[in-house]
């Protein structure tokens, strides 16, 4: 049986460039992109790591999300955040603390260009955890 991620995002178009690169490299797993907006509580449980993406801090489309991580333990899952912009790190770094995740390093994207070899780099160090 394939292992399962869920990449969220904002659905921004940057953002979604960068959950359909991260799906790519995940060659063994069943993955799941899902925008913030359409995301359910339920989509997370079967995940075995997670990866939560977006633009801006705060987007109104991740206040389920905020909410939901605070009231969750998911220490048995790994998950990754990744963004276009550092503060937007500090603040994916924070909704996901409470949440006991084993959150890895972080995925800063400076520009449009991504290295495969390096997102594969990544992508690994997250699910090694």
């Amino acid at each position: 049986m394939k292992n399962k991620a869920l990449i969220i995002t904002d659905g921004t178009a940057k953002i979604e460039n960068i959950a359909h690169s991260i799906s790519s490299v995940l060659n063994d797993y069943s993955v799941k992109i899902c925008a913030a907006q359409k995301f359910e509580g339920t989509d997370l449980l079967p995940a075995d790591v997670f990866f939560i993406g977006c633009e801006k801090s705060s987007p109104s489309s991740f206040s389920y999300i905020e909410v939901m991580l605070s009231h969750i333990n998911l220490a048995s899952r790994k998950c990754g955040i990744f963004s276009v912009n550092e503060d937007t790190i500090k603040y994916l770094r924070g909704i996901v603390e409470d949440c006991d995740a084993a959150l890895g390093s972080v995925l800063y994207v400076k520009n449009e260009e991504i290295d495969k070899s390096a997102l594969k780099n990544w992508v690994e160090t997250i699910i090694k955890g």
